[in-house]
């Protein structure tokens, strides 16, 4: 099947259940249960699993398409799509034949949802240096304990893919390892219900984990990968949902504020408002700023996926570049709508307030910049 049969029909779910159901997503703090039930359904949980584990083998372009085809009808199952998808991407990127068959086979089989656990509390944005421990048990496998923060999907996945430090007691400072926890296990504790500004269905919880007994077949690689898997699976998979879901936000306010200029008429005059030249040029500087967002965002991921070294900058500017996008094309679009987009919970309220956390959401926007500026002046990216 090609991508495009495969979005089209991602298209049609979008379109029914996730438009259905994203009023009450944001209204009540709901997680997208009937939206992520749906994709799994239809074969979508095995997105990024290759063909030969039963999934549809996509890589980056295929991912951020289908995260901006979500993120326009709901920003938040956009995201927990996007989530999973990375977490699924970290398992699949060194998995066993134990990994293969207990995790990536019953996610491409719509049966397990996977998510990413890596923020904690007092490091802030720099999620990349974990402060959870791994501990060697004496009966064999590892013991957890630790804290995690803003876990989307949390509650509601069957795993968890953690970072932690290392295992050895020499270990150092960036030698950090990454396992799967998994769901019910003894030792897990769920924080307060997610109840955001915006983003609102993400369940972006706090995890609590102590004494949590893991079999040695959920750790991901070999003891001390974790930066590997931060920059070779995080960051290029996590950048790129963000940037499709947050690039499909952007899309639909300009939607939103598009129809309303064409069928807004002022009574006095019967003049429409897709007449007034003013108008007309703040409405296409919106589309010009969206499309040259979306062609960066295609090319980083395309040339990604073709394996060009060089492309690792695009998709940190992605991120970057999409964030000061939606932000700014929301905020016009609801200047241009005018006070019937000031009403209480509208769609431009819901998509202002979803969109604000395109700059937060780690590595925030100066990180990014920040990282950008050190590769291309060849410096070491992170702090020593």
């Amino acid at each position: 099947m090609s991508l495009e049969t495969t979005l089209d029909q991602l298209r049609q779910i979008a379109e029914s259940v996730v438009r259905a159901e994203a009023p009450i997503i944001d209204k009540e703090a709901k997680w997208p249960q009937n939206s992520i039930k749906a994709l799994q359904q239809e074969g979508f949980g095995g997105f990024v699993v290759p063909q030969e584990n039963g999934g549809h083998g996509q890589g980056l372009y295929g991912l951020a398409r289908a995260c901006e085809i979500l993120g326009e009808e709901s920003g938040s199952a956009g995201l927990c799509f996007g989530m999973h998808c990375v977490g699924t991407a970290m398992i699949v990127a060194k998995a066993t034949e134990h990994q293969k068959k207990n995790f990536l086979e019953p996610i491409a089989a719509g049966e397990h949802l996977t998510t990413l656990a890596l923020s904690e509390p007092g490091t802030g944005a720099h999620f990349y240096y974990p402060q959870t421990q791994l501990l060697t048990s004496s009966s064999g496998g590892f013991i957890v304990n630790g804290e995690k923060t803003f876990v989307s999907n949390g509650g509601y996945a069957d795993s968890y893919v953690l970072s932690t430090m290392g295992v050895d007691p020499d270990a150092t400072q960036h030698e950090f390892s990454c396992v799967v926890v998994e769901e019910g296990m003894k030792g897990i504790a769920w924080g307060p219900e997610w109840d955001g500004l915006g983003m609102r269905g993400n369940s972006s919880r706090s995890l609590s984990l102590s004494n949590v007994a893991l079999p040695e077949g959920n750790l991901l690689g070999a003891q001390g990968d974790q930066l590997w898997y931060i920059f070779q699976v995080v960051a290029p998979y996590f950048l790129t949902a963000m940037s499709g879901t947050y690039l499909g936000i952007a899309q639909a306010a300009f939607d939103v504020v598009r129809e309303h200029l064409k069928s807004r008429v002022y009574r006095h005059n019967g003049v429409s408002l897709d007449q007034i030249s003013l108008l007309q040029h703040r409405l296409g500087m919106l589309w010009a700023k969206i499309e040259r967002t979306r062609q960066l965002i295609y090319h980083a991921t395309q040339q990604y996926d073709k394996g060009d070294p060089a492309a690792v900058l695009a998709i940190l500017s992605s991120k970057a570049e999409v964030a000061n996008c939606v932000v700014e094309v929301v905020n016009e679009a609801m200047t241009l709508a005018g006070g019937i987009a000031y009403r209480d919970n509208s769609r431009l309220d819901v998509l202002l307030r979803d969109a604000r956390a395109a700059h937060i959401m780690g590595p925030t926007t100066d990180i990014l910049y920040t990282w950008l500026g050190r590769a291309v002046l060849d410096q070491p990216i992170l702090d020593s």
